[in-house]
């Protein structure tokens, strides 16, 4: 594979691309969070420079960035639901500044692992369960996906989502080109969504727009990618203005975002990828009974508590303390929170 001077990525190894091309059904076994095996089948790629957002360029860049995380997830790569909740995290961070709330990643990731469990009712906390939500369910556009995603953006329950549902699925019909169907996925939501409810409305179009582009991708769930990065200073216009669906350059400043967003991806799974790999290659050193369920919960979120694998693994406070520190000193997850007490860990 020809490599360009610029950026590591990860993709498909040559056997998965020659797979994938071939009408065989590939014998290769897939990696798993509980394989014994350290390696993900991934390896590293270089992102081409020329690929890079530029004036004019944003829909040949999306279209690159798209491909190489495209390899990346048909990988099903062990550590693809921790890069789906890290995403869903930028996402949630960025729907939170739009709506002018304090919360930050740091502070959404509290809330959500650190909580007492009673249920978060913050307008952070439920922006933050919106896009945990939209990692981990299909990527369809139904009445019931958007009606629980427009209560936890606290949008009107009576808006008709059975009827806007279908309305969607028959615009997006005449849509095959993936770029397309987001924006106008992204543009009959905003469109047909109060005017009062600006802010969340045009968070919904985010969301609406990311699962529209995971559908025509042919993905099983969606990933956090637009609304990571549609508040970047770059996709301004020159009133410094952030795009949004009613704007007429909407095509054109989403596929821009969604190119930023990929490339941002792509370095995040190279990360993921190391992580998973030094993780798995640890566990069967492990002895603390339950050390393998640990490992599945940190290969499928963002961050994990010891609190929460004492509770899923069945050990005590202090034997998942001790296993987070010993995992820690064989480099195989990183503290999060940069606190001495009440800590997270994450690949």
């Amino acid at each position: 594979m020809r490599r360009f001077d610029s950026e590591p990525l990860i993709a498909a190894d040559a056997t998965a691309v020659a797979a994938e091309k071939s009408p065989r059904r590939s014998t290769r076994p897939r990696s798993s969070a509980a394989s014994t095996n350290p390696s993900n089948t991934l390896s590293d790629i270089i992102f081409p420079g020329w690929a890079r957002l530029a004036p004019g360029g944003a829909q040949f860049s999306a279209g690159v960035g798209l491909a190489l995380v495209d390899q990346v997830l048909r990988n099903a790569p062990p550590f693809a639901d921790a890069l789906r909740q890290r995403l869903a995290l930028r996402a949630a961070a960025a729907s939170a500044a739009a709506l002018r709330l304090r919360e930050d990643e740091a502070a959404l990731r509290d809330a959500e692992h650190l909580s007492s469990g009673a249920g978060e009712t913050s307008p952070a906390g439920r922006i933050h369960r919106l896009w945990r939500d939209f990692a981990g369910r299909p990527a369809t556009l139904d009445a019931a996906a958007l009606a629980a995603a427009a209560a936890l953006l606290e949008l009107p329950p009576d808006l008709g989502w059975l009827a806007l549902a279908g309305a969607l699925q028959g615009a997006l019909a005449g849509c095959a080109q993936p770029l397309a169907a987001a924006a106008t996925a992204g543009v009959m939501l905003a469109r047909e969504l109060p005017t009062t409810r600006r802010a969340e409305a045009e968070i919904l179009a985010w969301w609406a727009a990311d699962v529209a582009l995971a559908e025509r991708l042919g993905w099983e769930r969606p990933v956090a990618l637009a609304a990571t990065t549609l508040l970047r200073p770059e996709l301004r216009s020159a009133s410094s203005r952030r795009p949004r669906p009613s704007d007429p350059e909407w095509p054109d400043a989403l596929a821009g975002a969604i190119a930023l967003a990929a490339r941002d991806a792509s370095a995040l799974a190279v990360d993921l990828a190391r992580g998973a790999d030094r993780l798995l290659a640890v566990a069967p050193k492990l002895r603390t009974k339950g050390a393998r369920r640990v490992v599945e919960l940190l290969l499928a979120d963002d961050a994990v508590s010891p609190a929460r694998a004492a509770r899923s693994a069945r050990l005590s406070d202090r034997a998942a303390r001790r296993l987070f520190d010993r995992l820690v000193e064989l480099g195989a997850v990183r503290e999060l929170s940069g606190r001495p007490t009440f800590r997270l860990y994450g690949l």
